[in-house]
């Protein structure tokens, strides 16, 4: 029975994954609406700054605060005492 639910539960996935992408017309990406004023497009160096160099800086910075303002005294973890 674990097989079957299985194969159930993957078949109805993929079915909808399926419908997902066929509802999803990339092709009317193209056709500027009403209102529509895109800007000028990024450069490479500016496109690899905001999505790789900037999540990475972020993250960075994060674990930085977290390693610095973090309270607890002990490094080292501490060795079982043998009974």
């Amino acid at each position: 029975m674990d097989k079957k639910n299985a194969l159930r539960a993957g078949a109805l996935a993929a079915g909808t994954t399926l419908m997902m992408l066929l509802m999803s017309s990339p092709a009317l990406a193209l056709t500027p609406d009403d209102g529509d004023d895109p800007g000028p497009g990024l450069s490479v160096i500016e496109t690899l700054g905001l999505f790789v160099v900037a999540p990475i800086g972020l993250f960075a910075l994060i674990t930085g605060l977290v390693m610095v303002l973090d309270r607890s005294t002990d490094r080292e973890p501490k060795a079982k005492a043998k009974a």
